[in-house]
């Protein structure tokens, strides 16, 4: 007996998500021109449905600001006005839509890959596996088949490349897929920012390969609203002698997901995280780190960062996997939270599954308020309960914030670099 084909009538028939159902429904199809790897997405995104709390990387998480947000692809109105590129910055807003990337003036060192690489490139990212319950969002991002930026990096590219999405007040979903293929040697600097003001939800998949002595420093600046969502997988792909950066400031957004992926190929690389989340309300962030290494030598170092106020939640999975062909990897992970609400919540779960027994590694979660010895030598200086607290915070945010690239600033609310507003 031979199974049928997921884009057979037998299975667009099966029950589909409503919510799910409406995005499929309303996608546009130029003269039914779909590509065959946009058709099986979008099958399998139908019969994938919604996540739910029954699936391990989604239990903590709920899934209500996405079934809140307009099932249809956002229409991007006027564009609005945005801070003055920095020095030594060049810009790219990104839509979606091809038109957006036509005649753009790259640096020297930065040219376009063709569709085809591009896709390839992404493949060897993402895997060669069949998709899983876990990786939705990029089932999500593949169905709505958004324009690809792909990019090819030689040299060492002088300015920082600024990538900004702004999904403003529109209604609907925003998909976003950028590729990297870094040669060897290569060096890049990038700043990818995503925002957003109204109840909509932004898909970004972000694929990097780094060959052979290639360095991406790469930061990630988040400022949403209540009501909108923001799903991104980074899925990184690097060589021996390869070094990967990345440091992630998320605010504001009813529900975000940072999904960090990293495999060292053949190991002998070297992988720096660090993220820092701010919740209130009743606001949502969740991260879910996978960094595997399939060869000796590699390394990383981890932390991760959360203050949580109100009922906000935080949620952080973090899996390191050590395969025995890994012998000498040197890894240490810890995941510190900061608690400013009673009713605030933080669900850490930092993992290592080692099978090498030649290996440094190290993991820890703390979940902590503020220091009350801390606080009373600030104001035995004479300085206010409130703005002690303010200090205390902005100390602790720094860490992570002075990972960013120094023109970051410019797109952090002010409460990014001052703390939150209540001690």
């Amino acid at each position: 007996m031979v199974a049928a084909p997921l884009t057979t009538a037998a299975a667009v028939a099966a029950p589909v998500h409503p919510w799910v159902g409406a995005l499929l429904a309303g996608l546009p199809d130029p003269a039914g021109l779909r590509p065959e790897s946009v058709l099986a997405a979008q099958a399998a995104l139908a019969a994938a449905g919604l996540p739910s709390r029954r699936q391990e990387d989604w239990r903590f998480t709920d899934t209500t600001p996405i079934t809140a947000v307009d099932p249809r692809l956002l229409e991007p109105g006027a564009p609005a006005p945005l801070p003055p590129v920095a020095e030594g910055h060049q810009r790219v807003v990104l839509d979606g839509r091809a038109e957006s990337l036509e005649g753009i003036a790259w640096p020297e060192g930065i040219e376009p890959l063709g569709d085809e690489e591009a896709q390839a490139v992404l493949g060897r990212c993402l895997g060669t596996a069949a998709a899983k319950e876990s990786d939705w969002p990029v089932l999500v991002n593949s169905a709505m088949s958004p324009a690809v930026l792909g990019l090819r990096v030689r040299g060492a590219v002088a300015p920082v490349l600024e990538l900004v999405s702004d999904a403003g007040e529109a209604q609907g979903v925003l998909p976003l897929r950028v590729v990297l293929l870094l040669e060897p040697e290569a060096r890049l600097e990038l700043l990818q920012v995503h925002l957003s003001g109204g109840a909509n939800l932004t898909s970004v998949v972000v694929g990097a390969e780094l060959t052979s002595g290639a360095e991406l420093r790469h930061g990630v600046v988040a400022t949403g609203a209540a009501g909108s969502v923001l799903l991104a997988r980074l899925a990184i792909r690097q060589a021996p002698g390869s070094r990967w950066s990345l440091a992630t400031v998320s605010r504001g957004w009813g529900l975000v997901r940072l999904e960090p992926r990293v495999v060292q190929s053949e190991g002998e690389a070297e992988t720096r995280l660090r993220s820092l989340q701010l919740v209130d309300g009743q606001q949502i962030a969740d991260t879910h780190s996978r960094v595997r290494f399939d060869g000796p030598g590699g390394q990383l170092e981890q932390l991760h960062k959360v203050v949580a106020d109100g009922q906000g939640r935080s949620v952080f999975n973090g899996a390191v996997v050590v395969p025995r062909a890994a012998q000498r990897t040197d890894a240490s992970q810890l995941s510190r939270s900061l608690l400013l609400s009673d009713r605030a919540r933080v669900d850490t779960k930092p993992e290592l599954e080692i099978v090498a027994d030649d290996v440094r590694c190290a993991h820890g979660a703390t979940v902590s308020r503020l220091q009350e010895d801390e606080l009373f030598y600030l104001r035995s200086r004479g300085i206010g309960a409130a703005e002690a607290a303010r200090l205390l915070l902005r100390g602790y945010c720094q860490e992570i914030l002075g990972e960013l690239p120094a023109a970051a600033a410019i797109w952090q609310a002010p409460s990014f670099s001052a703390g939150p507003e209540t001690p």
